[in-house]
This record gives structure tokens, sequence and C-alpha cells, in this order.
């Protein structure tokens, strides 16, 4: 795994990312929205893998750390190291949460909780147009 904090930041014009992603992923991932619950195919994958963001490439989340968490999205105990991802508060829907953020390139990702299970006791809960699964090779 790369150490994020040694590289340096991906950067791109609205315009750059407008052509690389999809609508639906640059809405997510640069104007902060949130995909619909039970939405993406990642939410219910089984598959073996590193989910890497979608802008990117870096590497975010082991699927060993998946778990179903119920909520719709893509949900993760833990990232695949700490400085795959920045926090960031978040009060636009007249609460406090945390949104992450993948620290490579700045893209919203979704937001963390402390509602979790073992071993971190945290929900990385995740819109899954924000990651592109690499699948472990047999």
């Amino acid at each position: 795994m790369s150490d994020n904090k040694n590289q340096p930041k991906v950067t791109k014009t609205d315009e750059e990312w407008q052509r690389q992603l999809t609508t639906q992923q640059y809405t997510v991932t640069r104007l902060h929205a949130t995909e619909p619950p039970f939405s993406h195919p990642y939410n219910a994958s089984k598959k073996q893998g590193t989910y890497a963001c979608i802008c990117c490439g870096e590497p975010l989340f082991a699927s060993n750390d998946k778990f179903d968490s119920g909520t719709g999205w893509p949900s993760f105990h833990s990232p695949v190291s700490q400085s795959a991802l920045s926090e960031h508060e978040d009060r636009k829907l007249f609460t406090s949460r945390t949104e992450v953020r993948c620290a490579a390139c700045d893209s919203h990702l979704g937001h963390v909780f402390p509602d979790g299970p073992d071993p971190t006791g945290l929900r990385y809960c995740i819109n899954g147009v924000a990651l592109n699964m690499k699948e472990d090779e047999e």
C-alpha cells in the first residue's frame, strides 16, 4: 500500500473530472452528493479484492473489511491504511457528521459513523459509485 501523505495530490479541473467520470460519479465524488440506498451492486457484493477510488485509483478498502450494515451502501470497518482517507466535518443535514474523502484526490466517498463492528467500532458508509472494485486473482 502506498502512503498518500508522501505523494502529490491528484488535481484536475472540473472539466477534466467531468470528461473522466459518469454524471453520477461526478455528482457524488466532486459535488458531495449521495447515491440512493440499495442502488449500487457493491452494496451486496461478496467478491474478494480491493476497492479503489473511482477518480484516482488509490486503494481505499479491502473486501475483508466489508460488512452488511443494512444501510443500503457498501460499509467497511477499516480503510486499507490510515493515510488513505481524510476526514472533514459535515453539517449539511442539520447534524454533525464526519465526511470521508480520498486523501489522494479529495473525492467525496461517504461518511464514517461510530456504530460499526469490531475491531474498530467504525462504519465507513461509502457510495458505491465512488469506488472501483479490483478483484483478487485466483
